[in-house]
């Protein structure tokens, strides 16, 4: 099989012959003829005069192939203390019994439907039967506030709505259909249908003749076979995390998106058929459609479904014991529950009590992972830990270490290196590259390779300025960054993460490289705020492990960043607080914390796991 270097080459100098051979991993209702449509940049189009169903290459051609009995679903709720499995033809079944009934309700090829539900295997089916009939998904993190799902219904226009009675969370019930019915109440557009899962655990008053009982339409409806669809046709709408105001909705293709995640599972995450793969994340991000859903069922794999936490579902080994009892091959997951894990287990105690010899790989994004989160995974468990960079805009990873592909050493700090058709620079302000070490903006030259966003939902012109005309002729990632002399990408944070002390440029992603270091410190993040001197000082907050004294910590701190850094960091501000302010999938939110500092009323982001994080942080970081 060809190298790293051989394959990242011919995907950057020929990609059409690069992605045509990668196409025929597809099954197509009609194969693709034309590889790239290039007639209209920046707006490029993959496999434009193709034709396929992403459901029935998810499901039906594995069924097809005489696999229908393998495992294709392994749903472990640790919150209800339940677990089942579906073959390929069990959920087959289910998701061709759930598309007749959403065909019941007038949804059609293009129609909309949203999915606002929390980590039950009804989910899954429900995304896969708007694939199967062409319908066009947009799943909301279950249990965001009413406005947010107000707008996302307004923007997205469903004809139905498919939710739960209610999410199930470690110390309490959260009831989705108060949240829902109020979101249908302050929509413009508000859908002709909800269907609702009654969960046992908490049931819902349903609305006659707007609400059905997903039993009730599951019984009453006959299966439907896939609908084929254009490769281009949009799979699914997506909402970055985080946003306020007029959100942006990533929109994937159905082509594209098959191409890309198949290739993915084999060369970079080293998946066969019949693997076990788990991400460790929810269906209402990124990566759970595409890590979740669609790239393990894509390849016949069998993927977990977890409903549960890290922590406290009951206890810092509930990771240790899914992999345990279902086998997992791989675990993909955020560096953040990594930190929770060991927070609570800094010796790692729990990761002892089970056989977790099957494990292959422990595969972390979503964030910056630390070099000291690295370290104490890769001793914990033995095996190697790959970080690797992507967004909800890309679908799958830009950087990684490709497993499946060629090994490379490990650099504790970087995801290694771009993937094929990710042709990644590092640019000046000026539009010039910038050389080895040097750091600048994160940019990927056009066109960016199947699988990745073409487009924003009904906004080319807001898709053009967000992303595409601060660097003509490239993709602006928002990150910053540099290339060392052996070609290891390294992501430093955000743009905007960058501060400038002094008139030094400072990453506070390095700051917080230092701060990560420090036995004590179980998390950590670092801010700029002002300061009349120097224009700006770094701020460092850090949340210690379980048991550690916090004694002389700030000394110690500052001091660390010192010796490593040097005096220009300035760093003099150190706090230790309980916990960092966190979307629902783990990402710290320093924006909303320099807003605090800076003395502005941030809004708060709808993703936010617990508001009263930021409470406590009010009268620390205000000025």
């Amino acid at each position: 099989m060809p190298g790293y270097r051989d394959l990242f080459d011919a995907s950057i100098t020929d990609p059409e012959a690069f992605w045509a051979d990668a196409a025929t991993a597809v099954t197509w209702t009609r194969a693709p003829q034309r590889i790239l449509d290039d007639s209209r940049p920046p707006f490029y189009r993959w496999f434009p005069d193709a034709e396929l169903n992403t459901c029935a290459n998810a499901l039906d051609r594995h069924v097809d192939a005489g696999r229908g009995e393998q495992a294709a679903l392994i749903y472990d709720s640790a919150v209800t203390d339940t677990q089942r499995t579906y073959t390929y033809r069990e959920l087959t079944d289910h998701t061709a019994r759930f598309a007749g009934a959403l065909r019941d309700l007038g949804v059609g090829q293009g129609d909309r439907v949203i999915i606002y539900m929390p980590m039950i295997p009804e989910a899954v089916i429900a995304m896969l039967a708007c694939a199967r009939l062409g319908a066009v998904h947009s799943v909301v993190f279950g249990g965001f506030a009413p406005h947010e799902l107000a707008v996302r219904i307004d923007d997205v226009q469903p004809a139905v709505i498919v939710s739960a009675s209610c999410g199930i969370e470690p110390t309490r019930i959260v009831e989705y259909k108060p949240m829902l019915d109020a979101a249908i109440g302050m929509s413009e557009h508000p859908p002709r249908h909800c269907v609702v899962v009654q969960r046992d655990t908490h049931r819902c008053e349903l609305i006659e003749g707007r609400d059905l009982d997903w039993s009730d339409a599951m019984a009453a409806a006959s299966p439907v076979d896939p609908v084929p669809v254009a490769a281009t046709d949009p799979l699914y709408v997506l909402y970055t995390s985080g946003t306020t105001g007029k959100p942006k909705g990533i929109v994937r293709d159905n082509g594209g998106h098959a191409v890309a995640l198949l290739w993915s599972m084999k060369h970079i995450y080293d998946i066969a058929p019949g693997d076990v793969f788990w991400a460790a994340s929810d269906v209402g991000w990124v990566v759970g459609h595409s890590y979740i859903v669609y790239a393990p069922l894509l390849l016949g794999a069998t993927t977990v479904l977890y409903e549960g936490k890290p922590v406290g579902t009951p206890d810092p080994g509930a990771f240790w014991r899914v992999i345990s009892e279902h086998g997992v091959k791989a675990l993909f997951t955020a560096p953040t529950a990594i930190r929770a894990i060991r927070k609570e287990d800094p010796e790692g105690k729990h990761v002892g009590e089970y056989d977790l010899s099957t494990l292959k790989y422990l595969y972390l994004a979503g964030e910056r992972l630390d070099p000291d989160t690295y370290h104490w995974a890769a001793e914990k468990l033995g095996v190697p830990v790959i970080d690797h960079w992507w967004q909800t805009e890309t679908g799958w990873p830009i950087a990684a270490n490709p497993m499946g592909t060629e090994q490379f050493p490990i650099k504790a700090g970087s995801p290694t290196v771009p993937m094929p058709g990710f042709d990644v620079h590092i640019l000046r302000e000026d539009g010039s590259g910038c050389a080895p070490e040097q750091e600048g903006a994160i940019c990927i030259r056009l066109p960016l390779p199947p699988g990745t966003l073409p487009t924003l939902w009904h906004a080319d012109a807001r898709y053009e300025q967000s992303y595409l005309s601060e660097y003509p002729g490239y993709y602006l990632t928002g990150d910053g960054g540099h290339f060392d002399t052996d070609g290891y990408l390294f992501v430093m944070g955000r743009i905007d993460d960058v501060i400038n002390v002094a008139g030094h440029r400072l990453s506070t992603g390095a700051i917080e490289e230092v701060l990560a270091t420090h036995p004590a410190v179980a998390e950590c993040a670092v801010i700029g705020v002002p300061d009349e001197i120097k224009g700006q000082a770094p701020r460092g907050l850090v949340v210690v492990k379980a048991g550690a004294s916090t004694d002389g910590l700030a000394a110690e701190l500052i001091q660390l960043v010192r010796d490593e850094i040097g005096a220009v960091a300035a760093f003099r501000l150190v706090d230790v607080v309980p916990a960092l302010p966190k979307t629902r999938s783990g990402k710290i939110l320093r924006k909303t914390m320099r807003g605090l500092a800076t003395g502005r009323d941030e809004p708060v982001p709808s993703t936010i796991e617990d508001p009263t994080v930021l409470e406590k942080l009010g009268p620390i970081l205000r000025p």
